[in-house]
């Protein structure tokens, strides 16, 4: 079955949403963002979190040592780069902590994603492209271009202007191993509990 990412959790009101709802993994924005949140923030809606749900940290283009700090203090189950790393980035991140790495990539073309494969992540974000944005956009990218399930390297989390509307198309479109979901349950900027509840039932019935 396909697993579900609310991403974007920012207050005790969102993890007490998910954790009546339980999605298998909830994302703390640690870059610069609408819904950033600091570490003491997170540490303590990590705790709040029902220990079931996985909390990935998303980051841009962060310094290594406070990525290695939020995995030594448990507040991170693994970690999504969505900036320019590489792969020297990417294997001195994974000689230093013993949890996934999601590497996202902004699609603009099928190479971007085959190119992307060969990077020593062990899954792969596909969102949307944007000039000036590193992600969040809220808009769907052309699903076609991604590949096949069977010429796949790499289990890939579904990212983009993903919402209750198009969950089902994106599920049996492009097959992903997650799909990862932020503006698509909120309501005026912020998380709304009943939309939440909403795309993960729907998720589940399929």
């Amino acid at each position: 079955m396909t697993r579900i990412k609310i991403c974007g959790i920012s207050r005790i009101d969102d993890v007490e949403a998910v954790n009546r709802h339980l999605p298998d993994y909830i994302g703390f924005v640690f870059a610069k963002s609408k819904r950033m949140v600091s570490l003491d923030e997170a540490a303590v809606l990590k705790k709040l979190l029902n220990p079931s749900i996985k909390a990935v940290g998303v980051f841009v283009n962060e310094n290594t040592d406070n990525i290695i700090r939020l995995c030594n203090l448990k507040i991170i189950d693994a970690i999504q780069l969505h900036g320019d790393e590489d792969k020297a980035y990417i294997l001195s991140l994974k000689e230093k902590v013993g949890i996934p790495v999601i590497k996202a990539v902004r699609v603009r073309s099928k190479q971007d994603i085959i190119d992307a494969e060969n990077l020593p992540c062990d899954y792969l974000l596909l969102d949307t492209y944007k000039e000036d944005a590193y992600g969040g956009t809220g808009n769907v990218f052309d699903w076609s271009l991604i590949p096949e399930k069977t010429d796949r390297k790499k289990p890939i989390f579904l990212a983009g202007g993903i919402n209750r509307d198009n969950l089902s198309d994106a599920i049996t479109m492009a097959e992903p191993y997650c799909v990862d979901i932020s503006s698509g349950v909120e309501t005026d900027g912020k998380k709304d509990p009943e939309k939440i509840k909403e795309v993960i039932s729907l998720l589940r019935a399929k």
